[in-house]
């Protein structure tokens, strides 16, 4: 294993199983959060926790961001100090999912500290991230991908390089326009079915063998539609910054407002 030495800023569910994992992968792995149960947590699982952000980088090689907007993406590796702790030639990796742009300006903030930037969103939810199974998209310089892709690979079953920087991200949004559109129109199907009577369990067991399948359906009443206003807004912003018209999705961002588990999960009553 080439590279040894791993870190990770951002603790919580998703974060956590990513640690875990490269921990039985054999990667010593430094963590922090701000929440002490999440430490507590990470520590039970043989992270080695850190008193703080810079902290993580005193021997990584390999550091992950997973954290929630671009906003704290941009504390981690501007204001924290964590790039005066790396070393030349380390990579970060933000898993976070953010705007291409921001992905962008962190390489070219990172790339000047002679330290390498990928942005690697995950896709596939929670299950996947509790089994290591998650697809990342990594978008960045070649270089920094062969670094990385170690680390990646031990919480992610597919890790495939897309492009240069902010191509992980747009990838990721592509992704997630298809799952909100499959998501709405599952919702809008399987409602109008109960209405007319079928068993909704039967039908979307039926319906997995079908043309229509799609990842949503075999996974319906277990996704939580957390995410999609964030990712639709993603969608819609770089949709008007580019003069792209996408009129199916501005009608999907507003058929998954208020969407929810519990919405989903009573259609299976």
């Amino acid at each position: 294993m080439s590279v040894k030495h791993t870190g990770i800023v951002g603790l919580g569910a998703m974060g956590y199983q990513m640690a875990r994992h490269m921990v039985n992968k054999g990667f010593d792995v430094a963590g922090y959060d701000l929440l002490p149960e999440a430490m507590a947590r990470a520590k039970a699982a043989g992270v080695k926790t850190v008193n703080g952000i810079a902290d993580v980088g005193e021997s990584a090689e390999v550091v992950i961001v997973m954290v929630a907007t671009d906003k704290q993406v941009e504390d981690v590796i501007v204001h924290s100090g964590l790039l005066d702790r790396l070393k030349k030639g380390s990579v970060v990796c933000v898993s976070a999912s953010t705007s291409p742009e921001t992905s962008r300006e962190m390489e070219a903030v990172c790339n000047k500290r002679g330290i390498g930037h990928l942005d690697t969103p995950v896709v596939l939810g929670q299950e996947a991230a509790d089994n290591g199974t998650l697809t990342v998209f990594c978008g960045g310089k070649a270089d920094a991908f062969e670094k990385a892709k170690p680390a990646l690979s031990a919480f992610g079953a597919k890790v495939m390089h897309v492009g240069p920087a902010g191509m992980g991200q747009l990838t990721k949004t592509a992704n997630n326009m298809l799952l909100w559109a499959c998501m709405a129109a599952n919702y809008e199907v399987l409602s109008f079915a109960k209405k007319m009577g079928a068993d909704i369990p039967k039908l979307v067991d039926a319906l997995k063998f079908s043309s229509g399948a799609n990842w949503s359906l075999e996974k319906w009443g277990r996704g939580t539609a957390k995410w999609v206003e964030k990712d639709m807004d993603v969608a819609l912003e770089l949709a008007q910054d580019a003069k792209a018209p996408i009129p199916l999705s501005a009608l999907v961002d507003q058929l998954m407002k208020g969407m929810n588990q519990a919405k989903m999960q009573a259609l299976l009553e």
